[in-house]
Parts: structure tokens; sequence; C-alpha cells
């Protein structure tokens, strides 16, 4: 773990930074970030999803290429931030440039021409979509029980993330960002427990980029909204990544 003077956020930011042991690592090696949802922190993703053993144990084995992965926190501001920018804060500055320019000035192999990969969970799976659309640089996106509207943030939340982020209306909506970035939008993975709250919101989104032609696979799996269904499905985010990394390579 981490910690960095980060300007986004007026302050100190944390992130988790694993790479696999015993393995060299290529130049321009891939960067994968997982965003984690509201009440969460910079451990989520290792403690809680185990996605660093994941990541070893399908490297390991030569399932998959060599990745660094980076959990970085959301900003650790009230409930969450929803990876949005703030009056008196940047959360998603934070994560598209101070957590990748922190990763690449602390690994010689990470450069500038590393592949980026956004994944997430919940709200992380909203940041994870929300700004992997708007980067030219991210390869692919992942979201596991994904909010695809923040006012599904109410089922969880208190506070009204995006009111507070001054966020204009349309942009709470996922679909929003889909459309406005059509003529380059990267291809997705989304997946979601049968009994999750959120299961009926992300199908309709799988049908939405079904009918907007939108390169993306979907899954549907016995799990709820918590961490035993993330950390058994990270695992096909990581295959995800590695297809379209070789897809483009």
């Amino acid at each position: 773990m981490v910690t960095v003077n980060s300007p986004a956020l007026g302050g100190r930011g944390d992130l988790a930074v694993h790479t696999t042991h015993g393995i060299d690592m290529p130049e321009n090696v891939p960067v994968v970030v997982l965003l984690h949802g509201v009440y969460g922190s910079v451990w989520n993703w290792s403690l809680l999803g185990g996605a660093h053993t994941t990541l070893d144990r399908l490297v390991g084995a030569g399932v998959i290429g060599p990745m660094v992965l980076v959990m970085p926190s959301d900003g650790m501001r009230g409930e969450g931030t929803g990876y949005l920018r703030h009056p008196s804060f940047d959360a998603e500055g934070w994560i598209v440039n101070d957590v990748v320019d922190a990763v690449t000035e602390m690994i010689d192999e990470v450069t500038a021409g590393s592949p980026l990969f956004f994944g997430g969970n919940s709200m992380g799976g909203f940041g994870a979509a929300r700004l992997g659309l708007r980067d030219d640089r991210v390869r692919a996106i992942a979201m596991h029980s994904a909010i695809t509207h923040l006012d599904q943030l109410a089922q969880f939340t208190i506070d009204d993330i995006g009111t507070a982020a001054e966020l204009d209306p349309a942009e709470r909506d996922l679909l929003y960002h889909v459309d406005e970035h059509a003529d380059r939008l990267p291809p997705v993975f989304l997946d979601c427990g049968r009994a999750d709250p959120l299961a009926a919101a992300n199908r309709e989104l799988h049908e939405q980029l079904d009918d907007r032609g939108v390169d993306h696979e979907y899954a549907e799996f016995d799990g709820e909204h918590n961490w035993d269904s993330w950390s058994r499905r990270i695992e096909n985010s990581l295959h995800f990544f590695d297809r379209h990394l070789e897809a483009t390579q």
C-alpha cells in the first residue's frame, strides 16, 4: 500500500499496487485499475476480493499474461465519491491522473504505452465505466454488480453523491456516457447476481448495449451484492482483459 500526495484530492491518497513475484514483466506491462464501492477503501479488492491472489494464480499458471494490479481508494470522502469531480476535490482526476502517474513512477515496466483496463464493483463499476468511456487509453472495462444510474445509490447510502458533485442530471445515467462516446467504445464486460438488488438494472443495461451494437459480454450468476460474489467473479474480469489485450496487439 502506498500513500501519495494527490493534487486532485488536495491532500493524501492511498493505493495498493500488486505484481506477481517471480514473473518477468514486459515493457509496457498492462495496468488493471480496480475501483471499490461505497463505504469502501484501498483494502477492499485485496482483503475482501482477493484480487491479488487470483492474479497470481492465473499468471503463475500461464493462463493470462503479467499485469500490474492497482487498487486505489475513491478519495475517502463521505459515504463515497462516485469517482466524480466535486467542488472541493476531484476524485476523477485522482484516478485517471494521480493514480496512473504514481504507478508509472513506481514500476519501470509501466510506461505511457502501457494498456489500461478499468474494473470495479457497485459504485466502482459505475466509476470504471464512466472513466473508461472518457479515456482513450482504456482498452476494456469490467463491471461487477454495477450501479448503472446514480439514483440507485439511494439503496445503499444516505447522501446523494451525484448532487454533492454537482453532476448534470443526464450524466447520472451510465447510458448517457455510452452515447456520448459512441465513436470510441472499448469492449465491456458486466455481470450481476440474480439475487442482487441491481440485477434488473444490469439486465436492462445489457439490453440497451445490445440495441446500440456495443461490443460487450454479459453474465448472470447465483449470488448477491457482496464480496463473496465479487471475489469469485474477478477472475472473469482478468480473463476478459487478457483476451482484449491479445486482440489489440
